[in-house]
């Protein structure tokens, strides 16, 4: 946050006493002032300021009886109703949906505040009217990390009963996981079991959720204007300066940027192709900090397209309609539809409509049916079984292109307006063909130097470096996800910040796969990395992983964890940081002398200071 100052959910500070300055009111007079504040939101006590303002050109009243009663006239002039939008976002999803979502409700007049909800206090839930929760979910099942506070909140002894709430939620996830909006399900379990209301149908969106997320906030902002209508009021409106126009580049409206680079960062002999990326983006004024990631929006290989459409039989000179805009099928296919990674509806529906034995089999069973989908690109699933489509039919299977999110691998202070990534291209042989990942390909091999690429910033504010920089900082990143600790050691190094740093990599071989090598080196040698220690894989007889190092260091670490350091782990969610959120509790238990309980407790309370940070994927 950029201000230690906050207020509570109802724009009001009351937890403050009035400044003892010299006022021309004594002490009586000055608690019944602030007595009868206590209920104004923060634009009523704007109105009722500029109203003593008027009264002292006029002539104030000579006893502060009349001035208490004209803040409760005025408190009665303005509804009490309000919305408050709470946003559980682990990489900016949720939290772009409640932004959209406060910019409807504002311009259709509605006292709107909204909160992340790391900053929002759940006891302040019994004072609101209405309640939108926009909540997506994080790994399996659980609540983004700014959320877990709330979440673990509302389902404790101390949550306060809310007889007098509406509430509605908006849940995000990808309905390839078991999980699917799991964190959504949870907060309208939650709220619905203290009482409150549910005004509207909770819904829950797939990875395309755009248009119905926008369609349920339409329906949710007119129950809610209706609510607050009911409640008669006299609007005073307050003059507001106005800033200059600025171009705000979103996912919505991304920024046509320019490849500079794309180079290759392993070794000719090795088994993989990661790329450092380089965009230009000068004059854009796009900023970002370390921790945030940058969307990307690519284009699918038109190789790929191609094979596609003969598979189902289509020529690709079809024309489609594609928001309003007549395109050929080939187009939209490139540019606007999700052709590479399967999803299990997709899977189902083309079994359905193929007839495939195989796919109806696995369709049967939701977990094979999710581990299939999961592995196997589009393409292969029309493979399956050939079947002639019509090209409605063939985009009514497949879901919309949506950005990738890469992990930002530069600190501006460092490289001014560019903006680097570390990318692995996602390859793989499907029999005697390859496979690859959409962007991934698109930013290694399908886009020229010098060709365009629309990007965006998005903000992560759970994966952020300590505000002291004289914190220790432990950094855990194998392979790709070593970008983000290259952009935490930049800006820590510009910034003069004396805070030790210390990092853990792996990867498979020393020789080949040691990502960013010369550069840690320097950083060792100049003092700005305290300590480097690395685990390959594949350099002896029995693999080693950055979990083991951690464990062989694990009275360092715990000795590390007792001065303040802060711990960020970044790379593959599904094994890698559970093998290092083991590990950590491990060492707890060992170096830190507590039962397992404890160890666990331990660690979550690092969680919830934000002084154990995850960025996995």
């Amino acid at each position: 946050m950029s201000s230690n100052v906050k207020q509570s959910p109802n724009g009001n500070n009351n937890s403050q006493e009035l400044p003892s300055l010299a006022a021309p009111l004594n002490d009586q007079q000055l608690s019944q002032l602030q007595q009868a504040s206590t209920n104004l939101s923060s634009n009523q006590l704007a109105w009722v300021s500029g109203y003593f303002w008027g009264l002292s050109q006029a002539g104030a009243p000579s006893a502060l009886t009349p001035v208490a009663s004209a803040v409760s006239t005025a408190a009665a002039a303005v509804p009490a109703g309000k919305l408050t939008i709470i946003f559980a976002s682990q990489t900016g999803n949720a939290k772009g949906v409640a932004e959209e979502l406060k910019e409807e409700a504002s311009a259709l007049g509605i006292d709107v505040e909204l909160f992340d909800a790391s900053d929002y206090k759940g006891k302040n839930l019994a004072k609101e009217t209405h309640v939108i929760v926009v909540a997506s979910t994080n790994g399996e099942g659980e609540a983004p990390d700014n959320a877990i506070e709330l979440h673990e909140f509302l389902q404790s002894k101390k949550a306060p009963k809310l007889p007098n709430l509406k509430y509605g939620v908006i849940g995000l996830g990808d309905s390839s996981y078991e999980f699917f909006c799991q964190t959504g399900k949870d907060f309208d379990e939650y709220l619905g079991k203290l009482g409150a209301t549910s005004f509207i149908d909770r819904i829950d969106c797939d990875v395309d959720y755009d248009a119905p997320a926008e369609e349920w906030r339409a329906r949710a902002l007119e129950v809610i204007k209706e609510d607050l209508a009911s409640q008669p009021a006299d609007v005073v409106t307050l003059p507001v300066a106005t800033a200059a126009a600025t171009v705000n580049y979103t996912k919505k409206n991304p920024y046509t940027a320019t490849l500079l680079t794309s180079q290759k960062i392993t070794g000719r002999d090795s088994g993989k192709d990661v790329r450092h990326v380089e965009i230009d983006l000068e004059g854009s004024g796009i900023t970002y900090k370390p921790g945030d990631a940058l969307g990307v929006w690519f284009e699918n290989s038109s190789e790929l397209v191609d094979a596609l459409l003969s598979q189902v039989g289509l020529s690709g000179i079809e024309s489609v309609d594609v928001d309003g805009e007549s395109l050929s099928l080939r187009s939209a296919l490139i540019k606007h539809y999700e052709i590479t990674a399967a999803n299990p509806q997709q899977v189902a529906q083309y079994a359905e409509i193929s007839g495939s034995k195989k796919l109806e089999k696995l369709a049967a069973d939701k977990d094979k049916l999710r581990e299939y989908a999961s592995n196997t690109q589009v393409l292969d699933v029309f493979k399956e079984k050939k079947a002639k489509l019509e090209a409605e039919q063939l985009l009514g299977l497949l879901r919309r292109l949506t950005p990738r999110l890469y992990s930002i691998a530069s600190s501006q202070e460092e490289v001014d307006e560019e903006v680097h990534l570390t990318v692995g291209l996602v390859e793989y042989q499907a029999g005697e063909e390859s496979r690859f990942g959409g962007a991934s390909y698109f930013l290694s091999r399908g886009l020229e130097e010098g060709g365009e690429v629309k990007v965006f910033v998005e903000n992560n504010n759970n994966f952020k470096l300590p505000e002291n920089g004289d914190t220790p900082v432990i950094m855990v990143g194998p392979g790709t996800g070593i970008a983000p600790f290259r952009s935490f050691i930049q800006e820590r190094d510009n910034q003069g910040d004396t805070g030790k740093n210390w990092l853990f990599f792996g990867d498979r071989t020393f020789t080949q796969d040691f990502l960013y090598q010369v550069e840690w080196q320097k950083y060792l040698k100049s003092g700005v990395l305290s300590r480097l220690d690395v685990a390959f894989s594949r350099d002896q007889h029995e693999k080693v992983y950055v979990q083991h190092r951690l464990l062989e260091q694990g009275e360092q670490v715990w000795q590390w964890l007792q001065e303040g350091a802060h711990i960020y782990v970044c790379g593959d969610a599904n094994h890698m940081a559970k093998d290092v959120h083991n590990a950590l509790i491990e060492i707890v238990k060992v170096h830190g002398g507590k039962e397992a309980d404890q160890a666990e407790e331990f660690v979550n309370e690092l969680r919830k200071a934000k002084r154990y940070q995850k960025d996995v994927y």
